[in-house]
Order: C-alpha cells, then structure tokens, then sequence
C-alpha cells in the first residue's frame, strides 16, 4: 500500500518539532493529527502563518489543560472495527497520537511512504516512534521521493504542486470541496499530502 504523507514543524533545524502530520493511501483513507506538544518557542511569524494558522482543531481556551480527541470514520465495516478501511483525525500529544496512528497503519499488510522534499518528514516520522528501528514493521523502511519521479520524468521539480496536479480550475475547485471543514488549503498537511498523492497519479501516467 501506497501512504504519501506530508508533515507541518516547527523550522528548518535539527530540533525541529512536529506540529501536524498528514496521510492519505491509495484507496483514499486518512490519518490527520495535530500535535499539541510542539515547540511553541519555535514558532517565528513565518511558521505560525503558514502551520498554525492553517490546523484544523483549536486550541483549549486559557487556562484549560490539553486535550485527547480522535474521530474515525469507518466505511462499510461492521461496527466498532477500527482495524480495516477508516479514517482519523485527532488532536493529542505525541504518545497519542503514535498510538493512533500505528493502529491505523496495522490494517495494512506493507506499507511504501511517498512524500515531497521528505528530508525533514522521514526524520520526523521516524522520531515519532523514537528509533529509525521501531517503526511499524509494515512499513518498508527507504521513503520515496516525488521530486525524484518529477525530475526522472522530465518535470521541474521545482513546479508549483497544485498547478501540476491540476490542469484546469474546474479540478481544482472539486479538489477543494473535500476540504471544506479545513480553515485553509495549502500548507495543511493533509491537503498537502492529498496533492502529493494527485501529483504521484499524474506522473504514473507521464
């Protein structure tokens, strides 16, 4: 199975820390979490713009501790099976949110992650479960890379994502009405994540 996955952090630096993390597979289930336990002293003017701004659950109002939520959405499976063709959106720390996500990667038998300029992801990533070593065993342990695909097939890799993946505005548009309980498009990891997948497709068919 195909994930491609998209991460939101809190700079380009060594002791970056996550702040959501995006995933869609090829049949289209998800995994959206936000993390509550980023580096809130990391975030310069430029990350809360384009990071924070952009997160899907807010906040508890000051002075309210931190919360745990998670929401799946199972299709045509009988109930309370969370181990086979949900989605998941969540908001927790990064103990929670390891937890959740290892139980939704476990529905599938191996897993390949397909990202876009994943330097920083796949260490993330890996960082989540504490060791390069102790990721989900399902999970095949080399990333790949769309920039590599776009420059094997010819494309800049330097090219605007949306624009590659979409040709027209009518696309786009019906692209962006999945998103309509997500304040912002663009630097949301999972619809970022969801244009990498678009633009995987589009080069398969180059």
């Amino acid at each position: 199975m195909k994930i491609f996955l998209d991460t939101e952090f809190t700079g380009l630096h060594q002791k970056t820390t996550l702040i959501s993390l995006g995933m869609i597979n090829e049949n289209g289930e998800t995994f959206y979490a936000e993390f509550n336990d980023y580096d809130k002293l990391q975030v310069d003017e430029s990350i809360k713009h384009n990071g924070i701004n952009n997160l899907l659950f807010d906040p508890p109002p000051v002075g309210q501790d931190e919360h745990y939520m998670a929401s799946r959405d199972i299709k045509n499976k009988i109930p309370n099976d969370l181990y086979e063709g949900y989605s998941c959106e969540m908001r927790g720390n990064s103990t929670q949110i390891k937890k959740e996500l290892s139980m939704w990667m476990s529905q599938f038998d191996s897993v390949e992650i397909w990202s876009d300029c994943l330097s920083y992801d796949w260490v993330l990533f890996n960082e989540l479960f504490g060791h390069a070593f102790n990721i989900p065993k399902n999970v095949y342990y080399i990333p790949f890379d769309i920039c590599t695909l776009m420059k094997r097939n010819g494309v800049d890799p330097d090219i605007n994502r949306e624009s590659f993946a979409f040709e027209t505005e009518c696309d786009l548009v019906k692209f962006e009405k999945e998103f309509k309980n997500i304040k912002a498009g663009k630097h949301n990891a999972l619809w970022d994540a969801k244009v990498i997948k678009a633009c995987y497709e589009k080069l398969m068919m180059l």
